[in-house]
């Protein structure tokens, strides 16, 4: 399709062109280009494409700063000014309450942006691979190529493709420097082949950094299977070479997946933790623990959060998908009492050791599903919420979940979300009871489609 306009943004950070009554979805375009479009899937009401020739580019782009922009599926905005990437994401949320839950704020507040848009997040997994995924410019002619390791993210929707990362720009510096070092010394010494996902075959797999805004940095090595001799080399030349490292620790996976929330984190060199702070609170993370990964508009978001909540220090709150515990912690000082709950065990036992930490002594933590645990017996026993906060996973809320609320009615709801699609699939059915009284759309993740919203529900009267 030749000479097609960029007219909008989608979801997934795809942009869209409307070609008479078909939705085209064009990914790595913006709006105001005008491009030729290859289409690659087409369907009844809509296609997928890409463009191959551009007539013109639109006069909000820039040039990208990562040299693995158009390939690494991470940060698919980067040729769009911040300011504008802006504009679009509070128009996704706002298109969302209107399209999708049907619902109208009281009060829309400007998105709030982030100071920090490079080097703001505190943790990144790195995958190893033996057969690395090649640009078209890397892709041999004649012969074969010599190199095929890398170390760095899976091609989007190609579970056993690597795209080798040189430099990542989401991460501290040291994140790369931890990572390229890790390669090099595996491509010199015997013994230290890159995983290989089909055959499940290898020895070097996964690679865990977390850091702190302390300047505390967590380094976990994920090995295929148990040598110690290679093992130990390995991590003893870590130890050395990054005095940096506070928290060296490995793990043996040599199941199918990669997840390694059922395996053993072991202790090699330092503490077990880092520890995060926010107003005075501290939050020890382990290698499992859940915790926002842009540290500083977590603070942003919760001040938020705890603003809509409207405490005055006789409340009792329950804060919903607790996690870790963050949001609990940081309303507690302003409620009578809060009740956490989540489903997963790890994150409540987190959870009660940072309140402890922090002597918060109104807080109290249960573990299980949501939609079996909220129930009015559970309710008559913890007390009847003032206030409910709810930070639902990208799916949003259960229905049995919804019904609980509408049956409890607690006089205010802060529901936060990272899907304002499914935020507003449940915002219209809460509407029977809630209106929605201001909304305050949050940038988590500069350079990504992603966006954090915040909604704050008053019980009508």
């Amino acid at each position: 399709m030749e000479k097609i306009e960029i007219t909008d943004v989608a979801a997934e950070g795809k942009a869209i062109a409307r070609v008479d009554d078909l939705v085209v979805f064009v990914p790595w375009t913006a709006p105001g280009d005008i491009a030729d479009i290859q289409l690659v899937r087409k369907r009844s009401h809509f296609a997928e494409g890409k463009a191959v020739y551009f007539h013109r580019y639109s006069p909000d782009r820039i040039e990208p700063f990562c040299e693995h922009f158009g390939v690494c599926g991470g940060c698919k905005w980067q040729h769009l000014p911040y300011e504008v990437q802006l504009q679009h994401k509070e128009k996704q949320v706002a298109d969302s309450l209107s399209r999708i839950g049907k619902v109208a704020a009281k009060t829309f507040l400007p998105i709030v942006g982030a100071h920090n848009t490079v080097y703001y997040r505190n943790k990144l997994e790195f995958t190893f691979s033996n057969k690395r995924w090649l640009t078209e410019e890397e892709i041999p002619t004649s012969g074969e190529l010599l190199q095929s390791d890398g170390a760095g993210f899976h091609i989007p929707k190609m579970f056993d493709k690597v795209l080798d990362i040189r430099k990542c720009w989401l991460q501290d510096d040291i994140s790369n420097r931890i990572r390229l070092d890790i390669k090099d010394f595996c491509l010199s010494h015997e013994g230290y082949p890159f995983f290989d996902l089909r055959k499940q075959e290898g020895f070097m797999r996964t690679l865990i950094i977390r850091t702190s805004s302390r300047g505390e940095v967590m380094v976990v090595v994920v090995f295929f299977e148990e040598k110690k001799m290679h093992r130990e080399a390995l991590l003893n030349h870590l130890k050395e070479a990054f005095p940096e490292i506070t928290s060296l620790m490995y793990v043996v996976n040599s199941k199918c997946n990669d997840t390694i929330t059922d395996r053993e984190v072991i202790l090699f060199h330092g503490k077990d933790h880092l520890t995060e702070e926010m107003e005075g609170l501290q939050f020890k993370i382990g290698p499992k623990s859940f915790y926002q990964t842009n540290s500083e508009q977590a603070c942003l978001l919760y001040k938020i959060v705890r603003d809509f909540a409207g405490l005055t220090g006789r409340e009792t709150v329950y804060d919903l998908y607790t996690g870790a515990g963050t949001i609990a912690s940081f309303v507690a000082r302003q409620a009578g009492k809060v009740i956490g709950i989540e489903y997963v065990p790890e994150a409540i036992e987190d959870a009660r050791i940072n309140a402890e930490c922090n002597r918060l002594n109104n807080i109290h933590f249960f573990a299980g599903d949501m939609k079996d645990i909220l129930t009015p017996s559970f309710i008559e026993a913890n007390g009847h919420p003032d206030v409910v906060i709810t930070d639902p996973p990208r799916a949003g809320m259960h229905d049995d979940v919804i019904d609980t609320l509408l049956a409890i009615a607690p006089e205010r709801i802060v529901y936060v979300s990272c899907n304002p699609a499914s935020q507003a699939r449940d915002l219209n059915r809460l509407d029977a009871l809630y209106d929605v009284e201001k909304v305050q759309p949050v940038d988590m993740f500069p350079h990504t489609h992603h966006v954090e919203n915040i909604a704050l529900l008053m019980k009508k009267n």
